[in-house]
């Protein structure tokens, strides 16, 4: 290969996020149709976080029983859980996330997650990226299927992912956009340089596909930038919320809200909470509380455009119904998914729960997962994107459950 060559294919691999520069990497897509205005965002919370704190089944004496330490008190108690239905409360840290429920607008799926029994981060966090529990092999994101299936004309921007580098739930043959979190995001990177950028320039002289990659991946980093540039400019004044999540739900909004992105991704880390989590104030909460104020500005930011929206958070695994020797929880299994979104039916807690009797635990020690986080996630699609079974099947190839029906409104 010559050295043009090499440079040329270099720099459109670089447009397509395999060798990004600085924070943010660009990427291609193709398949032209008219869009659809349904917008979808997964949120990861990495590092399985403590589904029973989260929604806590305060009115079931096991949960006391079994977190002397940690468990939040119930409705009414300083720093105590916030009633839901009279069984569950939500974490007081959440309490921004109230009027989503109020609204009916906020609904949870308890004992959910994946039929892998694997309690490592790794693998399950692998398998609901792919969306095959238990295969290894799978070669893309579920997110990446998804996107291949949705009608409407594809552009870079059409999905994005929030963070460092492309996420395995994001990864395929469709190009998506990467976007550096925080402050970051609208840091220029190498190619903004002037005289970078006028001599990769030079090397796309011409109409062969290299150059017409590049600068087509030229053009969508300047969209993107573009959009976040008074964003940047006011947050560079201060400095930012200890958690990003905040600053980044919003940036999100700017960008769906002025371009063309439908779907979003993504993941927060810091869940894996082995010692000192704490009840209703503690580590736990100090990382649900941006959590909470995020998603709650992610809402206001969007204005009408929430009532196209749905939102899931979701974590790879939960954590023991039993609270360790070190004030804190281990690796589980079922877990708590979270609904946001115009099209919600909210203000419900879903989910076949069997309550936190020994009998009724998995392992006798974790909540049992009674509802796939496929099957939530079909749901997602099928009721909200409007896919059919065929396409489901794709997108979530070898699921045979079904999740609660009505999770979504018609």
């Amino acid at each position: 290969m010559d050295r043009r060559l090499f440079l040329k294919s270099s720099a459109a691999l670089l447009g397509t996020g395999l060798f990004p520069f600085g924070q943010s990497g660009w990427a291609l897509a193709a398949n032209p149709a008219s869009p659809t205005q349904k917008k979808l965002v997964v949120v990861m919370l990495r590092g399985a976080v403590d589904g029973l704190n989260v929604v806590a089944p305060y009115a079931d004496a096991n949960y006391y029983a079994l977190r002397p330490g940690i468990a939040v008190a119930k409705p009414g108690a300083a720093d105590g859980l916030l009633d839901l239905d009279g069984y569950f409360g939500l974490h007081p840290a959440l309490t921004p996330l109230q009027p989503l429920w109020q609204a009916k607008q906020l609904a949870f799926v308890h004992a959910a997650g994946s039929p892998d029994a694997t309690r490592s981060h790794f693998d399950a966090q692998d398998y609901m990226e792919s969306g095959t529990p238990g295969r290894k092999g799978t070669a893309d994101g579920w997110m990446n299927r998804l996107l291949a299936t949705l009608p409407g004309e594809m552009s870079p921007t059409r999905a994005v992912s929030i963070g460092p580098t492309l996420p395995r739930i994001l990864s395929g043959r469709i190009g998506v956009a990467n976007v550096a979190s925080g402050n970051a995001a609208g840091k220029p990177t190498v190619l903004d340089r002037p005289k970078v950028d006028d001599a990769f320039s030079q090397l796309y002289k011409g109409d062969d596909k290299l150059a017409q990659a590049y600068e087509e991946a030229r053009e969508t980093h300047k969209e993107v930038m573009d959009s976040l540039a008074d964003e940047m400019m006011a947050a560079s004044n201060g400095a930012p919320l200890p958690n990003g999540f905040p600053t980044d739900a919003v940036q999100l909004a700017k960008l769906m809200r002025k371009g063309n992105v439908q779907l979003a991704f993504i993941a927060l880390g810091g869940w894996d909470t082995h010692i000192n989590q704490g009840a209703g104030k503690g580590q736990l909460a100090n990382r649900l509380a941006p959590v909470g104020e995020g998603l709650a500005q992610l809402a206001q930011a969007l204005g009408p455009m929430w009532n196209d929206t749905t939102v899931v958070v979701m974590s790879e695994f939960g954590r023991t119904a039993k609270q360790n020797g070190n004030g804190g929880t281990d690796h589980g299994h079922g877990n708590v998914m979270w609904l946001l979104g115009g099209a919600v039916a909210g203000g419900k807690v879903y989910g076949d729960w069997r309550g936190l009797d020994n009998a009724a635990l998995y392992e006798q020690r974790d909540v049992p997962v009674t509802t796939d986080f496929r099957a939530v996630l079909a749901q997602v699609a099928e009721r909200h994107l409007r896919l059919p079974d065929a396409q489901l099947a794709q997108i979530f190839p070898g699921l045979t459950t079904t999740a609660p029906r009505g999770l979504i409104r018609a």
